[in-house]
């Protein structure tokens, strides 16, 4: 009896479905039905353009991101990692190592920033390190699995520190000569210094905005949002990679996610990429006190901008140490495929490599290689090769004689 019952509730199931199509809209006088003679048709929603996208598009409208982001956290989570597995390797994740070569004294208002001179952090100032303390910090970097290596000076721009340029040339280069991607973070730089790092072999600048443009001053008075993006501007012109992102838990509401993902998604160039920052409350600054960035915030931003910039590296920067090693796993299916890893990250605690070699490990994932991204962009962008006149003539040719 049980037997025929499952089986009749299968085939009613199954009719069910198949008769959940959409039917014009259909009006009866009388005996007489009229019927629209085409049927009704929407637009596909600005999910689904993201969804099916063969490649990446600038032109996005804050309410399409918006639309993207609102959608229900599973099924955005499931989209953005089906983007991920079109544009990427899901398995291979960037590890990173950043350092930092000039700590504390700056003279910017950053509120959440303990390297600040204005707040009382129990942060002591520091001059540049040498240029051989940061090379063999590469090198130990490197052999624990790192294929790309950042340095970060705590000051407002480079305007008069000629010798501190020269030094960071010199680290910049002696990075490369290891084979690996080399980052900088120091401040506001105009066109001819972004130059000079490109020509001693930088590979990418780091420059975040923080946040949406709405909130930005609620944040940060010392330096604009243009400044910013007038700094970004000036490291694509001088052929360098972008990187560029934001922070989570700033007291900002979901708008100002959606915000910070259209400024970036927007610009003439994706960036290479997409730090997302959870807030380390410092104690002393403006921010010391705020309340955690909640994980499914972290979550939408991922995969929202997964969804948007689907070449971009995505990558879990500070804050990442609060996340369960389940949380993690569930960003990189969602679209990150980066990490910082080491022993710090500038003034704040840091996942290390003993520890992210057990995560990869045991749910089969693997560092990327110095330059994989690049290798693989050009891969994809390459144009498929067309038959010659004739390899064209022979085709045919043998078609007809078949």
């Amino acid at each position: 009896m049980r037997g025929n019952y499952s089986r009749v509730l299968r085939i009613g199931c199954r009719a069910l479905l198949q008769d959940a199509r959409v039917y014009p809209l259909s009006r009866q006088y009388g005996t007489v039905s009229v019927a629209p003679s085409q049927p009704i048709t929407t637009p596909p929603s600005a999910f689904q353009n993201a969804l099916e996208a063969e490649g990446p598009r600038n032109n996005w409208t804050r309410g399409e991101i918006q639309e993207i982001y609102e959608t229900p956290l599973m099924q955005l989570a499931f989209a953005s990692g089906t983007v991920h597995r079109k544009f990427h390797n899901p398995s291979s994740i960037q590890m990173c190592t950043l350092m930092n070569i000039k700590t504390g004294g700056c003279s910017e208002d950053c509120s959440y920033c303990a390297q600040s001179s204005r707040y009382k952090t129990g942060l002591k100032a520091s001059k540049m390190v040498t240029v051989d303390s940061v090379l063999e910090a590469a090198r130990i970097a490197k052999d624990n699995g790192s294929t790309r290596f950042c340095m970060g000076a705590a000051w407002r721009d480079m305007r008069g520190r000629k010798t501190n340029l020269k030094n960071i040339k010199e680290m910049v280069n002696g990075v490369k000569g290891m084979g690996m991607e080399v980052c900088v973070t120091l401040g506001m730089i105009d066109l001819e210094q972004a130059k000079e790092l490109k020509e001693a072999g930088l590979t990418a600048y780091n420059h975040n905005v923080d946040t949406s443009r709405e909130f930005y001053p609620s944040v940060i008075s010392t330096r604009s949002y243009d400044e910013r993006l007038q700094t970004i501007a000036n490291v694509r012109e001088a052929g360098l990679n972008v990187c560029t992102g934001g922070i989570l838990g700033l007291g900002e509401k979901k708008k100002d996610h959606v915000g910070l993902i259209h400024t970036v998604a927007t610009l003439p160039a994706h960036p290479e990429s997409f730090p997302v920052n959870t807030l380390v409350p410092i104690k002393g600054t403006p921010l010391g006190e705020n309340e955690p960035s909640p994980f499914d915030a972290t979550l939408r931003t991922i995969a929202t901008a997964r969804m948007v910039m689907p070449r971009t590296i995505i990558r879990l920067a500070a804050g990442r140490t609060t996340l369960s090693e389940e949380q993690q796993v569930l960003c990189f299916m969602a679209g990150a495929n980066a990490v910082f890893t080491g022993e710090k990250m500038l003034t704040t605690a840091c996942n290390g490599w003993d520890e992210d070699r057990v995560i990869f490990e045991k749910w089969g994932l693997r560092p990327m290689q110095s330059f994989e991204v690049e290798a693989l962009r050009e891969l994809v962008s390459s144009p498929v090769p067309q038959p010659s006149v004739e390899s064209r003539a022979a085709i045919q040719s043998a078609s007809a004689t078949t």
